[in-house]
């Protein structure tokens, strides 16, 4: 497997790993690349320096370290951008518009379902099962959207 940097013709920037180089090709010819950002499929590989294997003893050149935690490794257009700060909104009035019943959220849910308790909104835990459980019961939950930061 070889991991080629590679350009797009709109200018951005990115990285994917192939068989070898004339996978590359072969995808490439073949409009099978495509880039993240702007999904063109005119893509071609960029100038990147070579990697190079260590005994592991060796102190790694910082040309060949990994990016520092601060560095914009990520691409995201306008439209990612708007996405992640519509879920970040949505979590944000959901949290804080909401009680928080923590694992106790299955039992409050069906309590409320039932009318054994004033209806009001509640967030907590469940397990797949159990949210499984409570949507064959009728009763009505979704899930509180991930922020992306949370999906690592």
């Amino acid at each position: 497997m070889i991991k080629f940097a590679l350009l797009c013709a709109s200018g951005h920037e990115f990285e994917s790993w192939f068989q070898n180089g004339a996978a590359f090709d072969m995808q490439a010819a073949g409009g099978l690349i495509r880039c993240p950002v702007c999904q063109t499929a005119r893509v071609t590989k960029a100038i990147m320096a070579p990697a190079i294997a260590s005994s592991g003893r060796e102190k790694p050149s910082p040309l060949l370290s990994p990016p520092e935690p601060s560095a914009n490794v990520a691409l995201l257009d306008a439209g990612d951008k708007e996405l992640r700060s519509m879920i970040e909104g949505i979590r944000k009035r959901i949290l804080e518009q909401t009680d928080d019943v923590g694992m106790h959220f299955p039992e409050e849910a069906r309590k409320i379902h039932h009318g054994l308790v004033p209806e009001r909104p509640i967030h907590g835990q469940a397990s797949f099962e159990e949210a499984r459980a409570l949507i064959e019961e009728g009763v009505g939950i979704l899930p509180i959207p991930l922020l992306p930061s949370e999906q690592n």
